[in-house]
């Protein structure tokens, strides 16, 4: 049986993503998050929440044995972050990243989106993102990196996926797009192993997104 250790597991992604592999699967999940009080268990047999800091070593070494992947659903400082997941994962011998973004990580997103999202974003924040992703590429995890447009609340599925190196296609994202990718990765992590998924909605090329991109929840 597989066991994935979700972190943000209060995150709107992660939320979704929850209630599918309930709903759909027979995976056992741990659930870790600042507030263990906002998440509602529906399985308790198959859910264990945690009330933590994804940033303190111990709490991860304390949940991070004999998972099978890892789907990080984070904010904050994320090269800290990726820093001691890698850690943990790596003393506890976790085969598999899934770790959720925004676009522009390698610069390969093209303007006008692109500058929108530098400016919006703000340079110090996408650094730190930048850092992060070098610290996962860098390990020996296999990592599926997912670089996701703007996101949106909507609930239709409907995306399409570049690669690291090709030009990125597209300004929006559902979350639920986002959630069946992960559902995809988490059922066949072995395919996506160190992949750099760029995600987003057909047809949205030449549309700006008419909000604030800061700090935007996953």
């Amino acid at each position: 049986m597989t066991k994935v250790l979700i972190l943000g597991a209060n995150g709107r992604i992660a939320r979704i993503v929850e209630q599918q592999l309930l709903a759909e699967t027979d995976v056992q999940l741990t659930l870790v998050l600042r507030n263990a009080g906002r998440l509602l268990v529906t399985s308790p047999e198959r859910e264990t929440v945690i009330q933590g800091d994804v940033s303190d070593s111990q709490l991860l070494d304390t949940v991070m044995p004999n998972q099978d992947i890892v789907y990080a659903n984070l904010a904050g400082n994320m090269a800290l972050l990726a820093q001691t997941i890698i850690t943990s994962m790596n003393r506890n011998h976790v085969p598999h990243l899934i770790w959720v973004t925004g676009s522009g990580l390698y610069h390969e997103t093209p303007n006008p989106f692109g500058a929108w999202v530098e400016q919006v974003v703000g340079h110090a924040a996408k650094n730190d993102t930048r850092h992060a992703a070098r610290i996962i590429e860098s390990s020996d995890i296999p990592a599926t990196i997912i670089r996701a447009a703007y996101m949106t609340d909507d609930t239709k599925i409907d995306y399409e996926l570049t690669y690291k190196g090709e030009r990125f296609k597209g300004t929006m994202i559902s979350r639920a797009s986002i959630a069946d990718l992960i559902m995809k990765i988490i059922a066949e992590p072995t395919a996506y192993e160190n992949t750099r998924l760029d995600i987003a909605q057909p047809g949205t090329d030449n549309m700006l997104p008419q909000v604030k991109l800061m700090a935007q929840h996953r």
